[in-house]
């Protein structure tokens, strides 16, 4: 048997905002808390289905330079720039990764500064 991505950790300032800003960019719910500094979010199903679950912690330190290890989003049910569209209504800005401009994705950042990229729509 082999091991599996059962949730992603992300350090932030502000575990409140983040839960809420990636719980609208995936549909995923509150799964768990831990006071403030400690919010799990994920499938409504919860723990333990096929996608791995985000655990937000607290970190007062602001993070420095660009992370090394990024989240990838595809749109689920609508094209690739009317995705766009919602995730910069929902807080998302684009960001600057040394990206040429020809690239079939978008780099964003979350509200804390987190770059992820926005894909093409797959259908499968």
């Amino acid at each position: 048997m082999a091991c599996r991505i059962s949730e992603l950790v992300l350090e932030c300032r502000s575990p409140e905002l983040l839960a809420q800003f990636w719980c609208e960019v995936l549909g995923f719910v509150v799964l768990d808390r831990e006071g403030e500094e400690l919010i799990e979010i994920g499938p409504a199903e919860g723990f333990g289905g096929p996608q791995p679950t985000i655990i937000l912690s607290g970190h007062e330190q602001p993070r420095t330079g660009k992370g090394r290890l990024h989240i990838d989003v595809n749109p689920t049910d609508r094209d690739q720039d009317d995705e766009l569209e919602r995730l910069l209504a929902l807080g998302a800005r684009p960001a600057d990764v040394g990206q040429t401009g020809t690239e079939q994705w978008h780099v964003l950042a979350d509200p804390e500064g987190n770059e992820f990229c926005l894909l093409r729509t797959r259908l499968s």
